[in-house]
């Protein structure tokens, strides 16, 4: 069905077994994020957070594009969320909580990615694209200074060179250029996305949740720069003691499958 026939709604939220899918579903609108939607997204982070059988978020887009950033048609008209409890979270907002979830995050990347579409998918733990994705800030063209926690993300996971083509020269980068500067961690063809991330999917969900949640919680703060590290090595002793070492070391031995609680 082409695009512009396929229904918009705000972003679908869809748990099944340990997968939680959320997806942005505006094709027409190249998946744009309209104000509404930011609250929409930021109560489906924590609803598949507070699922305790959920184990993975996988992030996409229906259509041929992941996301078009937030709706510049908004900007113009001023709705512009200030923040509050009255009032929708800011976009930076939600792209922090969903880089701050204690479930590992994969963005499918089925098209390409521009304005804070980008920083979305860069807050996922990994990213899987599709050959042909393209990306793109439009920031200085927009005569906008991007949000401090955005240029962060940026820099932290691509460097300061990377960072700065992107921001300040507003270069055009194809899926290899993705994939040489860190943006995307794989390429893949179209019809082989869904299959790929159902793979890493399987690879995430068997690992012990205790041991995942404490593990991406140290490697951020490492890239941060804020690692408390008697607070890393406490949660690192307690894991040792912890009922899913001893059932991870046991099925090592009997040579099976884990069955891992998170306890």
């Amino acid at each position: 069905m082409p695009a512009a026939d396929q229904p918009s709604t705000p972003p679908v939220l869809t748990i099944e077994g340990a997968r939680a899918t959320v997806r942005l579903n505006r094709p027409a609108q190249h998946n744009r994020i309209e104000p509404d939607d930011l609250r929409v997204l930021m109560d489906h982070f924590s609803a598949a957070a507070a699922d305790p059988a959920v184990r993975v978020l996988v992030l996409t887009g229906t259509g041929r594009t992941f996301c078009a950033g937030y709706d510049i048609g908004a900007l113009a008209r001023g709705r512009v969320p200030v923040g509050g409890a009255d009032s929708p979270p800011l976009f930076g907002d939600v792209v922090d909580r969903l880089e701050d979830l204690t479930l590992p995050t994969i963005v499918a990347l089925n098209g390409g990615v521009f304005g804070g579409g980008t920083d979305l998918a860069l807050a996922c733990d990994f990213r899987i694209g599709v050959e042909g994705a393209r990306m793109f800030m439009p920031a200085a063209r927009l005569g906008l200074q991007y949000y401090t926690t955005g240029q962060r993300r940026y820099v932290e996971r691509l460097g300061l060179g990377a960072a700065k083509r992107l921001f300040l020269a507003g270069e055009t980068l194809d899926a290899q250029a993705m994939r040489d500067i860190g943006y995307l961690d794989e390429i893949v063809p179209a019809e082989g996305l869904e299959a790929r991330v159902d793979g890493l999917v399987g690879q995430l969900a068997v690992g012990s949740p205790r041991a995942i949640v404490g593990m991406k919680r140290t490697l951020n703060s490492i890239a941060r720069g804020t690692l408390d590290r008697a607070a890393a090595d406490a949660a690192y002793a307690q894991s040792i003691q912890s009922a899913d070492a001893a059932e991870g070391v046991r099925a090592w031995h009997e040579k099976r499958p884990p069955n891992f609680t998170g306890n």
